[in-house]
């Protein structure tokens, strides 16, 4: 699809916005109404996100052409909304238009293009039901490291789990960053000046389209070195991630803060280890957000809680 962001939006609409239509033909899968939208004001609503959504792809991923975006893209600008604490309601708002996208870029594929595309950005809701599960929204900070990060990573069943987590731990990797790593993405070794230990170096491509390199203790990079060599890519389910991560709280009588409690033990572990440097709290703080892919370092405080 060609054209700016509000004409290709527009074109979407077309597809799935139908004035008026009974909610009883919207609910049945035989009608030609079926997943429609038929009020206005959702309807604008829901372009509005999609538009945010849209100026979003541009900027941090270069995408042009709505018909090109994929299940990546959907979990990249759901936690990119997420890290910012939105209001529950709003959460659900996105995650609805974000669904109601998928909806709208297969009929455009069907009816305008001719093709039979499978978009699935299921991935919206894994998403939101974590996000209520942890009460990422407003007016519910809290401490969420783990108390023994160590012990939560020991419980992990699957070993591809406990090797994401002891990167996302050691490093402060998004899930995004860990999720797969190709062999390219191993950089060598290089000295920490701050710890003054030799660590091994990750290129990593995150939420946005943010890329830089992450630290991991020699150990953790010769494992995933290995693995690589033999299986050609570490690649995991982020679903099954979870879902692992989830039990192995349970286990370890741990509170469960998913994937993004490791970041949190990561930037309370590195603050520690700039202080110990001789840093101030500002540079302290700058540094580690620069670490974590921040954009501003008012972000990073909310891991020091």
């Amino acid at each position: 699809m060609r054209g700016s962001i509000y004409y290709q939006s527009s074109q979407l609409v077309k597809q799935i916005f139908e004035s008026g239509a009974k909610k009883e033909n919207r609910i049945n899968p035989n009608h030609e109404h079926y997943q429609k939208v038929a009020s206005y004001k959702t309807m604008e609503s829901y372009r509005n996100i999609w538009n945010n959504f849209f100026n979003y792809l541009l900027e941090h991923w270069k995408i042009k052409d709505f018909e090109k975006i994929e299940s990546e893209h959907i979990a990249a600008y759901m936690d990119y909304k997420i890290e910012y604490y939105p209001s529950k309601q709003y959460l659900e708002k996105i995650s609805a238009a974000l669904g109601k996208l998928e909806i709208a870029l297969k009929l455009f594929s069907k009816n305008i293009s001719k093709l039979e595309k499978d978009y699935n950005f299921s991935i919206r809701q894994t998403l939101l039901d974590e996000a209520r599960d942890l009460k990422y929204v407003v007016n519910n900070y809290h401490n969420r490291a783990y108390t023994n990060p160590e012990l939560l990573i020991l419980h992990l069943q699957n070993s591809l789990h406990k090797l994401a987590a002891k990167i996302q731990l050691e490093s402060g990797a998004r899930i995004e960053g860990v999720a797969l790593i190709k062999p390219e993405q191993l950089l060598g070794t290089k000295l920490d000046s701050i710890t003054n230990m030799t660590k091994g170096i990750i290129f990593t491509k995150e939420k946005g389209g943010k890329v830089g390199e992450v630290l991991v203790t020699l150990d953790t990079y010769t494992d995933l070195e290995s693995y690589i060599l033999e299986y050609a890519k570490f690649k995991i389910k982020r679903q099954e991630y979870y879902n692992d991560l989830k039990q192995a709280a349970i286990t370890s009588n741990e509170n469960s803060e998913a994937s993004h409690g490791l970041r949190w033990n990561f930037a309370k572990r590195r603050m520690f280890e700039y202080a110990k440097a001789n840093y101030s709290y500002d540079d302290c703080l700058q540094q580690v957000s620069y670490e974590m892919k921040h954009n501003r370092a008012s972000i990073t405080k909310h891991y020091l809680v």
